[in-house]
């Protein structure tokens, strides 16, 4: 089987350090668990921003500059994958449901992707995908997601393609088709998020059969899932991403003390099943960087 990429969620928005002390929040606290991460075997670290005061999810430019300068200043060779997420939260209003709630964030496309257009990362995410989540709806339409993908590929940044269901797949292939993405595609299989696709070895069968043929996949089970799926992931051909942005346990009943103790647990999986750890070079040739 070929080598195996492992990506690295370092912080997300949901796992706080109250849940889990590991939890990076600072610039330097996410810098220094991404640089861990990738000597612990991540070809890929993909990163959030933390409000210092709130500790909750940020966009703010700073924070992402500051993160992505210590990351590429480190004496490490790794990939730096950015964050657009952000700003799709919507939840209407109960006096006007045309109107955003207190509980909503949401921004303009181009406020998105000013990070990217900035900072430049090797690559970025870009969610296709609007979906249900417990208290809100993840809402990134087709004409925002046209205008980011634009950016990003003027931006000559990779686009990391989020899928949380079926019909998103078929989204982003209409986006290739129209030469918004450029190939190969690089494809994220999101999985058990509520909602969305089942952490299930039939759900990611099912979504690798609609790829284009030239796609290269990698996927992510939350919480409990996270092992399972790198196990499935491997065995299928694909990549994988660990971190505490999905998950915040090393096994039942213990906290991860790091993103490195869990890069390190997917590479054991990885060699166990007979495979290699895909090195930073190696991914860059793959996803033609």
């Amino acid at each position: 089987m070929p080598s195996t990429i492992i990506s690295c969620a370092v912080t997300g928005s949901a796992p706080t350090p109250d849940k889990n002390p590991a939890v990076p929040v600072t610039p330097l606290e996410i810098a220094n668990s991404a640089i861990d991460a990738a000597r612990a075997g991540a070809a890929i670290v993909h990163c959030h921003v933390r409000s210092l005061e709130t500790k909750k999810p940020s966009m703010e430019l700073e924070l992402y500059r500051e993160v992505a300068n210590l990351i590429r200043d480190a004496d490490v060779d790794v990939i730096l994958n950015l964050t657009t997420g952000p700003g799709a939260r919507f939840s209407p209003s109960s006096a006007d449901p045309g109107k955003a709630s207190a509980n909503s964030q949401m921004c303009s496309p181009e406020k998105r992707v000013e990070h990217i257009l900035e900072l430049k990362p090797d690559i970025c995410s870009l969610d296709v995908a609007t979906m249900n989540r417990k208290s809100h709806v993840f809402l990134n339409s087709p004409e925002h997601l046209n205008v980011m993908a634009n950016y990003i590929r003027k931006a000559n940044v990779k686009p990391e393609i989020e899928v949380f269901d079926t019909g998103h797949i078929l989204n982003a292939k209409k986006m290739i088709d129209d030469g918004l993405i450029a190939e190969p595609p690089f494809f994220q299989f999101c999985l058990g998020v509520d909602y969305g696709a089942p952490a299930t070895v039939e759900t990611m069968l099912l979504m690798k059969s609609m790829l284009p043929k030239d796609a290269i996949w990698s996927a992510f089970g939350i919480s409990k899932f996270q092992f399972p799926v790198v196990a499935a992931a491997v065995l299928l051909g694909g990549n994988v991403r660990v971190g505490l942005e999905d998950n915040i346990y090393l096994e039942r009943g213990i906290l991860a003390p790091s993103n490195a103790a869990l890069v390190e647990k997917a590479g054991q999986i990885i060699h166990h099943l007979g495979g290699s750890v895909a090195t930073a070079a190696e991914t860059r040739e793959r996803l033609s960087l």
